[in-house]
Parts: structure tokens; C-alpha cells; sequence
């Protein structure tokens, strides 16, 4: 194949046709189960016309996140996955930016000639449907952008001794680096380098091992991936009639049942969850900035070059992201990511510990009712209790 082909899956729960498209294609495909996996695979990918397979689920969500797609990767070709539509519909997709649909079952020549048909005609002769602006994701309002790079770009002047002290603090009082990075996913699921100033030592997760008996949230231990199976065309064939419409989650190299994926992810991800009442691995200085949250202050600069708003929902870690691309929880991802929220001040202002789902509302709510005046409200908030009185 020319261009990368991949498939984007409905989601879990949903029965998958992604073992059948698999052998289409001749295993010159790679299969994702949600958007952020997908976005991912595509910016990796660095061809500028890949061919998506898009799974359908609901239209809400579908139209959604093709206009995501398009406004994305504009020169791609968007293949619908689905069964009959009826006129409106039909038009509604293309609308969206879908370039053509298949049928889940589709026969191997139906798929060729599609392929072909993309590659030799749609590509390279044919501009391929750039949707209207009013389609795209989310765009950052004008009167937002603007106030970002006024507030960032005087807070880090008016803040620079401190930034400086700071980060001669850290490097003092541990080796390392001054600045720690790691991958956020940000509004339109797209992915960036969020920064902090380094509060934990440079070996705090091989030393994490060490201090499992410290582990509030300790769990059980990960069963061996024993579910995969080599990906095979003879296995694949074998295994679809046993999984008994579980559906199948196919990798590079093998596959496995989606409940026994599931079930593993969820298992890691409890484990991964540490939290330490007075965790030995955060430094004096680490202790000091994170109590008065000048750890955050180099996010500063994500927003000044927009990667985040002043106010937004917090930037997600990978792993928690791929788990909120649902009808109910896409919503969050259509506002930028922030330096402060609604939730954070609910929670800094005396609300208490919220939830996790009570996070997740309140996200969705600032995302649907985005405006100067909430910005501002939370702002206000924001500097009357910045304190954390959490010594966690």
C-alpha cells in the first residue's frame, strides 16, 4: 500500500470487523480503538494522505469526529464503515467530510477497487472534500487567544525572578533536569509536551518498586497477556466464531478478544495509579512548589505558544484520554486545555475531593457554556485559594 490505512474502531462494547479489513488489506493495516489512538497513529505516520477506516457508532459522535478528521489531516480519505443510510444521513457524512462508505462485510474485490479508485484517482486527481470552516474541531475564540498571550507573556516578566529562583532551587537540591515533561492530550485530542518544574527525583519510578508497601491504592498484580494470539490470517479465522460477539482488537503482531483487553488495561492502569501520603520521592523543593503551586507556573509558556488556554480543562495523560471518547464525555475535548478549571476551583474553594465523575461534568459543563464571564469567574476563584492544603 501506498498510504497508511487506518482503521478507527467504534469503541468498546461495539462488535468489530477489524480481523475481516485486516486480511482485505493484507495486514498492511493498522487498527486503533479510539480518536486519540488514532491521531497519534496518523501524526507518527508523517504521510500526508493516509486512508482512514472509520467505523460507524452514532452520528452525533461520528460527524464529530470526521470533521476532527478533516480539519486535521485535510488531504486524507475518510472510508465510512457502515450499513444502509438513508438521504439524510448520507448527506449529513459527506458533508462532514467522508470521501466514501463501505459495508462492514465488504468482499475483497469491492475493497481493492475502493482502494484503487482512492490511490490512482481521488489523490492525484481529484482535490479531495476540504469541509467549510463551521466543520472543523474546536478553534480557540479570538478574545480567549488574545488574552492567553497578554496574561502568559506579563505573568512570566512579572514572574521571571521567581522562575529563576526556582529552577536553581531544583537543580540544586537534586540532579536532573530544571523542566519535566510529559504527553498531555489537549483539546481536538491532540497530543503536546506539558511542563512543570521538576519536583520528584530523577529516579522516582524505578524506585517506586522499593516503596509498594507506601502504596495506598496497591491492587492486584496484571495477568500474563496470555489472550493474544499471533496475528494469523488461519487463527484470526479460528478465533471470530468463538468470541461469541466480544469483538476483536487487532494489533501489529497479534490479537486479542476486546473483553480480555479491557479487562488487562483496567487492571494496569489501577496499579499505575500510585499516590503516597508523604511520598519520600518528592524532593524538599519539589514539597515546597507543589504546596503552593509554582510547580505549574513553566505551563506558562505552553500557553503562550497554545498548546493551553489560562483557563480549560485539564490536559488529560494518554492513557486516561483514550478511555473518555464516548458520546457522553467527547465534549470535554471540544475547549482548550487550561492552567486552572471550574473543577479545580470547586475543589480548591471548599467543595472537598470531588470524584472522578464529578470531575468529568464539570469539564463537559465549561466546555458547553465556554465565556468570558465564566473565565473570569474562575479566575477570581483561582487566586483566592491557589493553595493546596493536600500534603500528597
Amino acid at each position: 500500500m501506498k498510504h497508511p490505512i487506518i482503521y478507527i474502531q467504534a469503541g468498546a462494547g461495539s462488535r468489530t470487523h477489524a480481523a475481516h479489513f485486516v486480511q482485505l488489506a493484507g495486514g498492511h493495516l493498522r487498527v486503533v480503538p479510539n480518536m486519540p489512538s488514532a491521531i497519534r497513529t496518523l501524526d507518527a505516520s508523517g504521510d500526508p494522505r493516509p486512508i482512514i477506516l472509520f467505523e460507524r457508532r452514532t452520528r452525533k459522535i461520528d460527524l464529530q469526529n470526521i470533521r476532527l478528521l478533516r480539519s486535521q489531516y485535510p488531504q486524507s480519505a475518510i472510508i465510512l464503515l457502515t450499513g444502509t443510510l438513508d438521504a439524510t444521513e448520507r448527506k449529513a457524512y459527506l458533508e462532514a467530510g467522508t470521501n466514501s462508505a463501505l459495508r462492514p462485510d465488504t468482499d475483497a474485490a469491492t475493497f481493492d477497487r475502493t482502494i484503487r479508485f482512492i490511490t490512482e484517482y481521488a489523490f492525484r486527481y481529484k482535490p479531495v472534500h476540504t469541509a467549510q470552516p463551521r466543520l472543523t474541531g474546536f478553534r480557540m475564540p479570538l478574545w480567549k487567544r488574545s488574552f492567553d498571550v497578554l496574561a502568559s507573556a506579563g505573568a512570566i516578566v512579572l514572574l521571571s525572578p521567581v522562575l529563576l529562583a526556582t529552577a536553581v532551587a531544583v537543580r540544586l537540591d537534586s540532579p536532573g533536569p530544571v523542566i519535566y515533561r510529559s504527553k498531555r492530550v489537549g483539546s481536538n485530542y491532540r497530543v503536546f509536551d506539558f511542563l512543570k518544574f521538576r519536583s520528584m527525583r530523577t529516579d522516582a519510578d524505578s524506585r517506586l518498586r522499593e516503596m509498594e508497601e507506601l502504596n495506598q491504592y496497591a491492587g492486584q498484580q496484571p495477568q500474563p497477556k496470555a489472550a493474544r494470539i499471533a496475528l494469523d490470517p488461519a487463527e484470526v479465522e479460528r478465533l471470530i466464531p468463538a468470541i461469541d460477539g466480544q469483538g476483536l482488537l487487532v494489533s501489529d503482531d497479534f490479537v486479542i478478544p476486546e473483553q480480555e483487553h479491557l479487562q488487562q488495561v483496567e487492571t494496569e492502569q489501577r496499579n499505575a495509579f500510585v499516590k503516597f501520603e508523604n511520598d519520600p520521592r518528592i524532593t524538599r523543593t519539589g514539597r515546597f512548589i507543589r504546596k503552593y503551586s509554582i510547580d505549574e507556573l513553566p505551563q506558562l509558556f505552553n500557553i503562550l505558544r497554545g498548546d493551553m488556554s489560562v483557563v480549560g480543562n485539564r490536559p488529560l495523560p494518554l492513557y486516561e484520554a483514550e478511555h473518555l471518547t464516548s458520546d457522553e464525555y467527547i465534549d470535554r475535548f471540544m475547549c482548550p486545555s487550561g492552567l486552572t478549571g471550574l473543577w479545580q476551583v470547586e475543589k480548591r474553594g471548599g467543595a472537598g475531593k470531588l470524584s472522578p465523575e464529578e470531575r468529568k461534568r464539570l469539564d463537559i459543563y465549561y466546555a458547553r457554556h465556554l465565556s468570558p464571564l465564566l473565565d473570569l469567574k474562575i479566575i477570581l476563584k483561582t487566586f483566592t485559594a491557589f493553595i493546596q492544603k493536600e500534603n500528597v
